[in-house]
């Protein structure tokens, strides 16, 4: 019978309380009984991995990692970028061995949220529930305001074919307030209307791209890995184009030296490149939607860090070899390596190729981040943290649907009032602090519960696990010395998340097991009087 709680309190048994688990046996009963259809296979998964973290990171933050950024505050790799990708992989690939674990040990929604559950209590996993919001649901709003960005040039490109209106937009039409507060500082010309003092900025292509995913989404999973597909094929290709096409033009000499920056170089793009190897953790949040998780997954995981490894590897020894980056670079190579490589070699053709394969790359992105948003709190409604009416799922689709559009609109609202340079930074202090929980909580659980089945184990633990926890660890703490606001608001966040959840996830969850005891009683009594 459940415990009895006379009234939500904070003082009667609190410690035990929030560092209550939950059971991975009961999380697998839920899932059994009410769960998400379950739909995708192996090849749906490396889809949906190489997908989720092939991005904006290999066709922008590739250039800042081998050459520095403009002002000269982070130094470049150089041509030893290349160890620099291999250096984040390795450090990936510490967390990827743990989430692959516990995807095929408790194969349900939520991801590292769930593991934390199992492992750490109600109070913890909340709190990774709401770090997890950062790397998900604020990463989506960013992406969508890059893929805004990246739509908009590749439209500046047909200003001789479409109208003005369409080719050039108004900055307001097309940007968040503070990006184009920045542009209009920078430019007289540029006007931006206001109501009663207040500017009036919408950036309408990163709002209809959204409600164009969170639609797809609704129409289910299977669906999207589909569409993710077609992304995934066209940035592929894309690549390769740059790849074998670049090949040819390649000057060894560019090679020379090979680290201009030394150790710190490669570790400044080391840390750089980590971000855009970000994506593969999103792969557990649907591990309740899987086939045969206990098999399919890990392959999935390892599988999508693998092909994306190759795929980087390939792009920083082809860039490199175009372009010079010991010395200073046009700031065009900075925004997008790729398409100027191309354009300085008079294939203007394929530079615009890779304008519409770095659109794909973020639209299959955004597909991922908005589904693994959706399924961890699709978990966190089913443990009484959101409301229940979450938990309703479309009566043809079988999917979240209320939550999807929930999400959706959310994010729209998030478009037109977040300062997303902060916002983007703050995604990364949520990642490093998820990877960092589900190393831990491998550690807990293989004491706590030894006896459990584990279709795949980290191998060489707890070496490998200490590894992630440090390599996280470390690049977090190298985040934190530089100068940024994102540093500071991070712990803010983290404050506003503990209120919450005493204010309401706490008060939420003893109701829950109020009703849940009162149940017991009158069910017994009926058993009584029978």
């Amino acid at each position: 019978m459940a415990e009895k709680f006379h009234r939500a309190t904070f003082t009667r048994n609190f410690l035990k309380t929030v560092t209550r688990i939950k059971n991975p046996d009961e999380m697998l009963a839920e899932a059994k009984s009410g769960g998400l259809e379950k739909t995708l296979g192996v090849w749906d998964l490396i889809i949906l991995g190489v997908g989720a973290i092939i991005g904006s990171g290999i066709f922008a933050v590739v250039g800042i990692a081998a050459a520095g950024n403009a002002d000269g505050t982070a130094l470049g790799a150089g041509p030893a970028l290349v160890v620099s990708m291999i250096i984040a992989a390795i450090a990936c690939v510490f967390s990827a061995l743990c989430y692959s674990e516990f995807a095929t040990m408790i194969p349900v929604a939520g991801g590292a949220y769930t593991y934390t559950f199992a492992t750490l209590g109600e109070f913890a996993a909340w709190m990774v529930g709401w770090v997890l919001m950062l790397e998900y649901a604020i990463g989506f709003i960013a992406v969508a305001c890059a893929w805004s960005n990246h739509f908009v040039q590749f439209m500046n490109g047909f200003s001789n074919v479409l109208p003005a209106w369409l080719a050039n937009p108004p900055v307001w039409l097309v940007n968040d307030a503070f990006s184009a507060a920045k542009i209009a500082a920078d430019n007289p010309d540029v006007t931006i209307p206001t109501f009663f003092g207040i500017p009036i900025c919408i950036n309408l292509p990163a709002i209809l791209i959204v409600l164009l995913m969170t639609a797809i989404l609704v129409k289910g999973t299977k669906d999207s890995a589909k569409m993710a597909g077609i992304m995934v094929f066209i940035k592929l290709a894309v690549i390769a184009l740059f790849v074998i096409a670049g090949a040819f033009y390649v000057r060894p000499e560019n090679w020379t030296p090979f680290a201009p920056n030394g150790v710190e170089g490669i570790f400044a793009g080391a840390f750089l490149i980590f971000f855009a190897y970000i994506g593969f953790d999103a792969l557990a949040t649907a591990a309740e939607e899987c086939k045969n998780p206990q098999k399919d997954l890990p392959v999935g995981i390892i599988g999508s860090l693998i092909v994306t490894t190759i795929v980087y590897v390939a792009v920083a020894l082809v860039l490199t070899g175009l372009q010079d980056t010991s010395s200073s670079v046009p700031m065009a190579f900075l925004k997008a390596p790729m398409a100027y490589c191309m354009a300085m070699l008079k294939m203007n053709w394929a530079a615009g190729l890779i304008s519409i394969g770095s659109l794909a790359g973020l639209t299959s992105v955004l597909l991922v981040l908005e589904m693994a948003s959706t399924r961890i709190l699709y978990a966190m409604s089913r443990d009484h943290f959101i409301s229940q009416r979450f938990q309703a799922l479309h009566p043809k689709f079988k999917t979240p649907a209320k939550l999807t559009w929930t999400v959706g609109l959310l994010a729209v609202v998030g478009i037109l009032t977040l300062n997303l340079d902060v916002a983007a930074e703050l995604c990364n202090y949520g990642t490093f602090t998820s990877f960092i929980i589900v190393c831990v909580a491998i550690l807990i659980l293989r004491k706590t519960d030894p006896e459990r089945p584990r279709p795949f184990k980290v191998p060489f633990s707890p070496i490998t696990p200490i590894l992630g926890i440090l390599s996280c660890g470390g690049l977090m703490v190298y985040k934190s010395m530089q100068q940024s606001s994102s540093a500071l608001l991070f712990p803010v966040w983290l404050g506003i998340g503990a209120i919450i959840y005493l204010l309401y996830g706490f008060v939420k969850n003893r109701l829950n097991e109020n009703k849940l005891h009162k149940e017991a009683v009158e069910l017994k009594k009926l058993e009584m009087n029978k």
